[in-house]
This record gives structure tokens, sequence and C-alpha cells, in this order.
């Protein structure tokens, strides 16, 4: 249950294949409560209350560790990276040198790799908890080569509960050059995990426009207008209302699984990026951010065999995902906001989920 003043409870959460221990650190106040493990720095729960005062979890995932080690590619709310999204035919050019990563998701090096960092367990510190707010940073560092990247980083991403907020801060830093695009792939039914589907969710998008995609699901380069097309979210509109168009982007994806271009007046302040309203809870999330792009995917690849938090298996847009990152093949497109990192410098980025009701 929700309490008047923020606190932190921590709990075991099972064991790794290969034995390591994963715990679960819960984070609570009057309104929010967020479960987030130290497997893959994920959220494995979020509880919000709707219109009626009723608290439903809102973020897809498993009751036991055992259902992330065994999902494979669906990701539920960890921590992704080094890189992001995906990376053309698993390779990129930094300086010359060219660099080779693990495919997995056909051609492409998706989110990572075959074991990227939400496969990881990383090390918790409570931050202590204040009147206002309740906090956990978690910490990996990926050796130099590690899933083909070169340089030896240092990751950390640390959880603020606020009274109606999650805040997601990112920090990275490198000892050789490299590449890096870090994020939370939470996957979102605002009516509650396990209930159906989200075509009925209202999204709106601070985007005018969108990076189309080929056939492998990475950018053409193009950053082509929304305007007249089933991607114009600038005005609110249901994510089911033309999700089965004969748009041939939509055909590429199945749905919908793109990058849209955050209209933003300059590189690094904190912009209203989306809003989602699911109309029957009357629950609202409003998504800010500092990085230049959000991705939406409409849980394209869910298929019945996974069983979620609930008890109830998941099926094709029984979520949405809205993934704040930089451009996915963004080392391989010199017109892209750029991902290099490089000793001496330090990488972060902000995220804020604010969760309330209409």
């Amino acid at each position: 249950m929700a309490t008047s003043e923020p606190s932190i409870e921590k709990q075991p959460f099972g064991t790794t294949p290969d034995g390591v221990a994963v715990d679960l650190y819960v984070l609570t106040n009057a309104s929010l409560t967020v479960a987030v493990m130290t497997y893959g720095a994920c959220i494995q729960q979020l509880w919000a209350p709707g219109r009626d005062g009723g608290r439903a979890n809102v973020v897809l995932g498993f009751p036991t560790l055992d259902g992330y080690v065994a999902s494979g590619g669906h990701y539920f709310g960890a921590t992704v990276g080094r890189f992001a999204n995906r990376i053309a035919g698993g390779t990129f050019t930094l300086d010359g040198v060219a660099y080779r990563l693990p495919p997995n998701d056909g051609p492409n090096s998706l989110h990572g790799g075959t074991t990227g960092f939400d496969r990881r367990v990383w090390k918790a510190a409570v931050v202590s908890p204040s009147r206002d707010r309740a906090g956990l940073e978690l910490r990996y560092t990926s050796p130099d080569g590690e899933m083909g990247y070169p340089g030896t980083l240092s990751v950390a991403v640390t959880y603020t509960l606020l009274h109606d907020s999650l805040r997601i801060d990112f920090r990275a830093e490198t000892d050789a050059p490299t590449i890096v695009n870090v994020t939370n792939h939470a996957c979102w039914n605002l009516a509650g995990e396990g209930t159906g589907t989200t075509y009925d969710h209202v999204l709106t998008l601070a985007a005018d426009r969108y990076t189309p995609a080929d056939a492998r699901l990475v950018p053409t380069g193009e950053l082509a207008p929304v305007a007249g097309t089933p991607f114009d979210f600038t005005t609110p509109t249901p994510i089911g209302a033309r999700i089965r168009d004969g748009f041939p982007q939509l055909a590429v994806a199945g749905g919908y699984d793109h990058n849209f271009v955050l209209t933003r007046s300059d590189s690094t302040s904190l912009v209203q990026a989306a809003r989602v309203d699911e109309p029957t809870s009357g629950r609202r999330l409003e998504i800010a951010t500092t990085e230049p792009g959000i991705q939406l995917y409409s849980g394209n690849k869910l298929d019945g065999t996974l069983v979620g938090t609930s008890g109830k298996a998941y099926r094709q847009s029984d979520c949405l995902a809205l993934e704040t990152q930089h451009f996915p093949d963004s080392p391989n497109h010199p017109d892209f906001p750029p991902t290099e990192l490089r000793p001496g410098r330090v990488l972060t980025s902000t995220t804020v989920y604010r969760l309330s009701t209409d």
C-alpha cells in the first residue's frame, strides 16, 4: 500500500542461472509505487491511481526473475544499451576503425546485442529518502570490447520517485572513444497490466517529423513529415485509429515501431515529448525528456506466449512503449544527433514520467 512518507524496501528477487543474487527495491509514496530490480536495472511494476482512486500496475513485466531471464528480446521495463535501438548490420565506424557487433535482430544489433545492459546485474545504492522523494542509484561497468563496443563504459541510472512522477537520470563516462544511447524500455498499459489492448489509449506527440524505416526496421536517413500520415500524433489520437491503414511504413513494422523527431528549441532542455490518456481509468501519462527522439512501439511482437505479472497472456497491442532516445542507427547517419562519447566528457540524460488523472 502507498504511504504518505516516501520509503524504500529491499527484498530478494531470485538468482540468475550463473548464481548471482538479484534484489528488488520497492519505492513508495502517497500516490505511486515502483518496483525496480537489479537485473537489467528494470522497472518490474509501477502502481498508479485512476480516476476513481483505484490503483493498478501500469507496466508489463513478470512475477519472477525467471520470466525476465527466459523472455529474450522483449525488454519489459529494462535499461537498454550500450546502444538502444538498432544498428544496421551490426556495424559502425568510429575514428576510422570499423566495429562489428553481434546481430540479434536479423542482421542488426538491437538494444546492445545478445547480452546487453538488460541482461546484466547492476549494483544498487539507496538514495536517502527525504520528505518529498525516494531514490535508487544503479551502476554497471561495461568492459572494453563487451558486445563489440570499444572503451570501458561506467554507467549509472538513478530512479527518483516524486509525489506524482518517476524521474530517470542516466550518466555515463568512458576511458576510450565509444558510442552510447541508453534508454528505459517500459511497456505501458494505463488501463492496467494484463487488461488487453491499448488501441484506445489517446496519444499526443510533440513531433512533426519521424524517421522512416527500411525493411530491416533501420532508418533510411530521411526526416519525413508526419502531416497527412498515420504517424501524425500532433493532436490527440487513439493508438488504434489508423494502425491498420494500408500505409507502407505500418506494413514494414506490423504497426508502430518508429522513432519520432521531437520538436525542441535547443538540444539540452527538458521538454514535453508525449502524453497518453486512457479513457476508462482516466489515467494520464506525460513524458518529458532531454533526448532528441522518442520511439513509439505498439507491442507488435507480442503473440500470446508470454504470461505476465497478473497471470494474463500478452498479445499484440497489449502495450505501448515510448522510449526516449537518440535516433536509431545514429553512428551510420552523420546528419543525426551524435552519439559519440569521449574520455573526459560525461553523458547525461533525463526523462520524467508524470502520472495523473484527467
